[in-house]
């Protein structure tokens, strides 16, 4: 199966594309579409779920819009990605999150939606580097200040 969404927000073009290419990918296609407003006819389809989480695991590929929390669900959860921006985000963060991780070896990108079969098809062949989620220390950091200002507030009492 593989599995198409868009996040939170709506991004039809995306999801027309992968409607129109899914009758050649041999395999069902399931779609998020959140708030968009086409609707695939090649393909099951939702709009919001609480957890997509079962999607991205069960899924021989994701495509995906290129948004930080989705990209990183994704590979945490050990999917192939092909990650696509948004252009209606104003930022155009999207792309950047995309060029870091194609640059790690993490998903394959699609700038350009004519593009999309390439990408598919370089994303089921080409090997891609497993997620391995950078160790953080804000827990730490915030537990040291916190101890700090306990000692502070301790030694003017």
């Amino acid at each position: 199966m593989i599995f198409c969404t868009v996040g939170t927000t709506e991004f039809d073009d995306l999801v027309r594309a992968v409607d129109e290419l899914a009758p050649e990918l041999g395999e069902p296609v399931i779609f998020q579409i959140g708030h968009g407003r086409y609707e695939p006819k090649h393909g099951e389809w939702f709009r919001f779920r609480p957890d997509i989480t079962p999607y991205f695991q069960q899924a021989s590929l994701v495509i995906a819009h290129g948004g930080f929390g989705t990209t990183v669900d994704a590979l945490y959860a050990g999917a192939r990605l092909v990650s696509v921006p948004n252009p209606d985000r104003f930022d155009k963060h999207q792309e950047q999150i995309i060029r870091q991780f194609a640059a790690e070896g993490y998903l394959v990108p699609c700038f350009h939606l004519d593009r999309l079969a390439e990408a598919v098809e370089q994303a089921r062949t080409q090997p891609l580097r497993p997620y391995d989620p950078p160790q953080t220390t804000l827990h730490l950091e915030i537990r040291e200040f916190l101890n700090a200002r306990r000692q502070g507030f301790s030694s003017t009492t």
